[in-house]
């Protein structure tokens, strides 16, 4: 659980997602990992801004509109609603062309996403009507006045995948859209949903593009910091001895108080440092890994239209430091200079890294607190979905990696006990995983009509389908090599490399094909 700041999340990859729990300070660059997420931010420091836009179509057209949602679809005798937020772009329609349904994730849609991205180009040249779906309990979409954890109980992606039925029955009303395909797209953790939508409404949705969705839900996603190991051995082959080294020396600096102290003032952390206190010693190190694990994960992604602080961050940014050639330097400084680099980016003074304050966030029911809004929008359901439905845990159990093991399993399952109560403990969590595998079907789900996309470098691809010997030929399979997390959904740009230019053409071959038969 990252106690650092907190990634941009777009509504896509958001991350992803529930891709990170944890950290105060970039991601959604991304959807669950366990952990906080950084939020998104409009500026970014190394050049990228949103005045650089080209987008595809007018922003002024896009429609900002709210659906009358009900709060809970598997109890008839609930009757209570509440206002779900939704996005329309119409520029690129013609009478009897397919529908678009982007579907929001664990962050603030934005309605940038309606002018911009591979599904906009795909928009325009297959006059689709585009929609986007603000996900239950993110962004401004509050079916509750708080985020107690009675109100938590009507989070799930059950709920959400209802949502979706409900969006469209009432989409197919209001626009007589009775005979058009429909087609939901979505990233990371919405790229399962998408895949999930298409297995358990197939009436109601036709095609779904599934990228970078993390289908077999798992405890402990050791595996993570296996691909971002390998990813940066690839870049860098003396990259991971250099991190590996700098683990080590500040591992060592745990064993004495002076140590403490050079850990505070070379790490900038906003509190004094305690050693021995093992939940911010595993928080720190986690946060540590997170500023490689978050720039890997989003490697080369186009994502300065969204206004990514990272988005010209990449992995040979970061081994250029841990790898230079100053010799008056130690491995231990130049790790630390990672840390400078993401503090900069972020405008921060200092690394947050207190365990006990980032369950106080967590803990926070009000809509207006940190833990729901502001730069850690939406922490609290986000880590919620993981530890109730999920898991997906980034530890430190992997042993070939180069991050030590000082955030193990136990510290993810112990903040879910902390934040929600101690009946979420690792049995609980354990069963809730083994029955959202057999709900949806984990990577054996049977469905059909789904584009199923993954990158080589995006630690997710992990938990999803790679390979079409792994699903019916029903399905398209695309393992795009040298990509990170969503690639191929965001804008195009004349340095992506081969494989991409090539996925983002089969992806629209694909739904050409399948829309006209």
């Amino acid at each position: 659980m990252k106690l650092y700041f907190l990634l941009l999340l777009s509504v896509l990859c958001i991350g992803p997602s529930l891709a990170r729990r944890g950290r105060r300070g970039v991601g959604a660059e991304h959807f669950f990992r366990g952990k906080l997420f950084y939020h998104h931010h409009r500026h970014n420091l190394l050049g990228s801004t949103e005045s650089q836009i080209n987008s595809i179509g007018d922003p002024e057209k896009v429609s900002t509109l709210w659906l009358n949602q009900t709060l809970d679809h598997f109890t008839p005798s609930d009757t209570r609603t509440w206002k779900q937020r939704y996005y329309v772009n119409d520029q690129f329609y013609k009478p009897g062309g397919p529908v678009f349904l982007m579907i929001g994730g664990e962050g603030e849609a934005t309605s940038i996403w309606m002018t911009n991205g591979a599904w906009i180009t795909y928009a325009k040249e297959l006059n689709a009507l585009c929609f986007q779906l603000e996900h239950r309990f993110y962004g401004k979409s509050h079916p509750l006045p708080d985020l107690s954890l009675e109100s938590l109980k009507y989070l799930s992606s059950q709920q959400a995948l209802a949502d979706l039925a409900s969006f469209t029955v009432a989409m197919k009303s209001t626009y007589n859209l009775t005979d058009n395909k429909f087609v939901a797209f979505g990233g990371s953790y919405p790229g399962s949903l998408a895949a999930w939508y298409r297995l358990k409404y197939p009436h109601l949705v036709d095609i779904a593009v599934s990228t970078s969705a993390p289908l077999l839900a798992q405890l402990n996603f050791k595996d993570y910091l296996g691909v971002v190991r390998d990813s940066i051995d690839v870049t860098n082959s003396q990259c991971n001895q250099q991190i590996q080294k700098a683990v080590k020396s500040t591992e060592g600096l745990l064993r004495r108080r002076t140590g403490w102290w050079m850990i505070r003032k070379n790490f900038k952390l906003c509190d004094d440092f305690d050693g021995s206190n093992q939940k911010d010693v595993a928080s720190l190190f986690e946060a540590l890994a997170g500023n490689f694990e978050d720039i890997v994960q989003y490697n080369e992604d186009n994502r300065a239209f969204e206004g990514s602080k990272t988005a010209n961050i990449t992995i040979k940014t970061l081994c250029d430091i841990m790898v230079s050639n100053d010799t008056e330097e130690t491995a231990f400084e130049k790790f630390a200079k990672v840390n400078d680099l993401m503090l900069n980016v972020f405008e921060r003074n200092c690394t947050d890294f207190k365990y006990l304050k980032s369950v106080k966030d967590m803990q926070e029911t009000k809509w207006d607190s940190s833990a729901a809004s502001g730069e850690r929008q939406c922490t609290n359901p986000r880590t919620y979905q993981t530890c109730n439905e999920f898991g997906f845990f980034q530890s430190s159990d992997l042993v070939d990696q180069p991050f030590g093991n000082l955030f193990s399993l136990n510290y993810s399952v112990r903040l879910c006990k902390d934040v929600y109560g101690k009946i979420y403990d690792q049995n609980f969590i354990e069963n809730a995983i083994e029955w959202s595998n057999a709900y949806y079907g984990a990577r054996d789900i049977k469905v059909t009509r789904v584009i199923f996309v993954n990158g080589s470098i995006d630690p997710w691809h992990k938990l999803g389908i790679t390979s079409q010997n792994q699903t019916s030929s029903e399905n398209v399979v695309i393992f795009i090599n040298g990509t990170a997390h969503c690639a191929n959904m965001y804008p195009d740009a004349e340095s992506d490399i081969p494989a991409l230019k090539a996925a983002r053409q089969q992806i629209l071959h694909q739904l050409t094909e399948w829309l006209n038969n």
